[in-house]
This record gives structure tokens, C-alpha cells and sequence, in this order.
């Protein structure tokens, strides 16, 4: 019922699982866990008639009703209390490894669900029901033909962060790492609702930083979630110092060389120790350094509206549209193709968004999150970290948006 993590390939565990066997069989430091593997999964719908879901798109919140609901395989639980036993009883994450995710085609970045720190036989089994139901969202299937509904699941240690962040391995031999980084857990680099420090490791070891005012982080606390402010003394001080960026800079190759081509990482420090999470080809290229930058502070609604505005090139090319200022889930269906959009931050319950959007603008993130890179997948131009964007920016003005040069420039300015 269950593969051991470290003997997981992308055939019957999908793209996630099996790169994390590939890394733990080439001795990198990956959390150990075991993968539910596709054949569960197709074991535990086989009843459920899913594929009808095909014609009828208004039902596919019945079958993401159904597939949360319906029984677990009688010998499941049982069988989770038993693994869990071997890997101490201790938080897990619990990650969506479907057969489309993590290709060189497409990262799949935000479509389905992972949940952190989740005890528990009953309360991974619930997560697993979770991950295969997110094969029915509407972010997933409107990413991909209703044709292959296979979900693995990951399920691995849960590692209590101080640090985390994301890293893009060099595309050229001799070209540098891209390293992001911010306090506690990684969905917060990942989802962009942080700005994070930023570090380049160049071939010869040489470190560039720019570090960000880091003003939240996300913690465990027991058995959920918790965004928590950063202390004041902490927000601009470095993540982590050059000599870990190097470090992880060379772990980087090491996983380049083990997967064949430049990689997208997920990476943490826990009890000092450097950890992998995830690893992934790279789909789109990061956009070249520009001059802009990150923008920089200011009191919300101070600024002049009409001023040119700089932030964090996100992915490259120039867009000119309307300006749709979205705070949140209930302002979505404003959004009309061609709109430029305009948020605090995005997470993987915007991507619909992105799909229709011309162009991007966020508040925090960095080039490496969520947002970033679907809009690179999706070629439009995003820049990001531009403080108070929502206010700065008038709803329904038109803006051009150069995600090359990380600016954004209202029609009048």
C-alpha cells in the first residue's frame, strides 16, 4: 500500500515523489517518509465513476465532495498508524505528487494541496483524501485535459523551519544560483506573502544580497498554522549568512547533476541543519537582472498615484491594460481578460487569475515564488514587492506593466 520515500520513482509515485528517491538514493538531505501511490488512489475511486465528471463540469465539486468523504480503503488507517509509528509519531507534511506535476512541461506550481504539520493516522488519511479531491478544483482542471486523474501522495516528516526559501540552480555551467529566503516556513517564500532577502551565489563562491524587510513568517503551533510578526530588530537582518547561501549553492549542483538540468528547489533549515523538500525542473527562465530593483518603503496611500513605479522583475515582457485592483477570493470575479492585476500577494487559489490576467503586480514576493512562476509559464510580464500597490495603483487606470524592467507606469505619469 505504501513505497518507502527512498524507493519512489515517477511512474507509479509521480514527478515530486520520485525526484525526493532520486535525492535520498543519492545521499542529499531530504526528510524521510514513505509515498501512497497511485495504484491507492485508483483503488480508492475505482467505485466512484469519476470519469463521467468529464462531461458534467458543474459536478466536480461532487466529486471532490465524494472522493473526501468515501470511505478509506479498509486497511488504510491501519496501515498509516503503522508507518507513522516508524517515522516517531511526529508531524508530517502531506504533498500532492500527481502524474502531470513536476515535469519539465509544467511545474504544476499551486495547482493541487499540501498540508503542514498534520498528526495523526486519521488526520494524514484526511489530508490524503484532500490531495486526490484537489485533482477536481477548478485550478487544477483548468490547467490540464480531464485524461489522466492520478495523485500520489507524499508523505514525509514535517520540519519545524527557522529558515526557508527557494533556489534556482544555474542555467549554465558557469552561471550564478538564485537564492530566496525568509523566516519559518516555506509557504510563505512559495506563496509570495512575504518579501524575501535574495542572494546570488556566483560559479566562483562570490555572494550578492539584497536583504528585505521580512515583516511576517509562518510557524507551526501544535497542530496548525500560525502567521506571526516578525520582531522588529529581525526583519532586516539576514536569513541566512553567506557562507549557507554557498552551501546551498552547491547542493544545488549537486541535484542539477543528479536530475539531468537546472532545478527549482524548496529548502529549509531546521536544528541547523540544511534540508531539501522538493526539486524540480526548471519551466521558465528567470528574467535578466535590471536596474529598477525592489521598490522601497513608504506610508500606505502616500505616495503620488501617478508616479513610475519599481519593483522586483518577476517575468520578463511589457503589457499595457487595466489596472484590476484584487484584495481578495471576493473581488475575483471582477477580473476580466486583459486586466492587468493587482494584489497583495497571490497563492495557488489565484491561479485562474493568472490565466487570464495580462500582466501582474504584487505587493511582496519574490522572483522565485508562486506567482512569478506562473506568470512566466503563462508569459506575462509580473513585477513584484512594490509596497502598497493596491493603494498606490487606481483601480480601473491604465497601467503599463514592463516586467523586464520591474516598472509600472500609469497612462498619465
Amino acid at each position: 500500500m505504501f513505497v518507502p520515500l527512498k524507493e519512489a520513482v515517477a511512474g507509479t509515485c509521480g514527478g515530486k515523489a520520485g525526484a525526493l528517491g532520486a535525492l535520498l538514493r543519492a545521499g542529499l538531505p531530504v526528510p524521510d517518509g514513505f509515498v501512497v501511490p497511485f495504484g491507492a488512489y485508483l483503488a480508492a475511486v475505482s467505485d466512484l465513476d469519476l470519469g463521467r465528471y468529464a462531461a458534467e463540469p458543474d459536478a466536480q465539486d461532487a466529486a471532490r465532495r465524494a472522493i473526501e468523504a468515501g470511505p478509506a480503503h479498509p486497511g488504510l488507517t491501519a496501515a498509516l498508524g503503522h508507518a507513522l509509528g516508524e517515522l516517531g509519531d511526529a508531524p508530517m507534511a502531506v504533498r500532492s505528487s500527481a502524474v502531470d506535476e513536476d515535469t519539465a512541461q509544467t511545474s504544476a506550481a499551486g495547482r493541487y494541496e499540501s498540508f503542514l504539520g498534520v498528526r495523526g493516522a486519521a488526520g494524514v488519511a484526511d489530508a490524503v483524501r484532500a490531495c486526490w479531491a484537489s485533482l477536481f478544483s477548478p485550478r487544477a482542471l483548468g490547467h490540464r485535459p480531464f485524461d489522466d486523474l492520478r495523485m500520489a501522495v507524499v508523505v514525509q516528516r514535517h520540519l519545524d523551519a527557522e529558515v526557508s526559501g527557494v533556489m534556482f540552480t544555474p542555467f549554465e555551467p558557469d552561471g550564478p544560483a538564485e537564492i530566496e529566503a525568509s523566516w519559518g516556513l516555506g509557504p510563505s517564500v512559495v506563496g509570495g506573502t512575504v518579501t524575501p532577502d535574495a542572494y546570488r551565489v556566483a560559479a566562483d563562491g562570490t555572494v550578492t544580497r539584497t536583504v528585505a524587510d521580512k515583516r511576517t513568517r509562518l510557524d507551526r503551533d501544535g497542530d496548525r498554522l500560525v502567521v506571526r510578526d516578525v520582531p522588529a530588530e529581525a526583519r532586516e537582518r539576514p536569513a541566512i549568512d553567506d557562507d549557507t547561501a554557498v552551501r546551498l549553492a552547491g547542493l544545488g549542483r549537486r541535484i542539477a547533476a543528479e536530475r539531468g538540468g537546472p532545478q527549482d528547489v524548496e529548502w529549509a533549515v531546521a536544528d541547523g541543519r540544511l534540508w531539501i523538500l522538493q526539486a524540480r525542473p526548471i519551466t521558465a527562465a528567470l528574467p535578466s537582472p535590471a536596474q529598477a530593483g525592489p521598490a522601497g518603503g513608504g506610508e500606505r496611500g502616500a505616495a503620488d498615484r501617478d508616479e513610475v513605479l519599481a519593483g522586483t522583475p518577476g517575468s520578463r515582457g511589457a503589457v499595457t491594460g487595466v489596472a484590476r485592483v484584487v484584495r481578495g477570493p471576493d473581488d475575483f470575479a471582477r477580473v476580466r481578460p486583459g486586466d492587468v492585476l493587482v494584489c497583495p500577494f497571490t497563492d495557488p487559489a489565484w491561479t485562474p487569475l493568472l490565466r487570464i490576467a495580462a500582466g501582474v503586480v504584487t505587493e511582496t514576493g519574490g522572483v522565485l515564488s508562486h506567482a512569478a512562476i506562473v506568470a512566466r509559464e503563462h508569459a506575462i510580464p509580473a513585477v513584484l514587492g512594490i509596497p502598497y500597490a493596491t493603494s498606490r495603483l487606481r483601480d480601473g487606470a491604465v497601467v503599463t506593466v514592463d516586467g523586464t524592467a520591474g516598472t509600472v507606469t500609469p497612462a498619465n505619469a
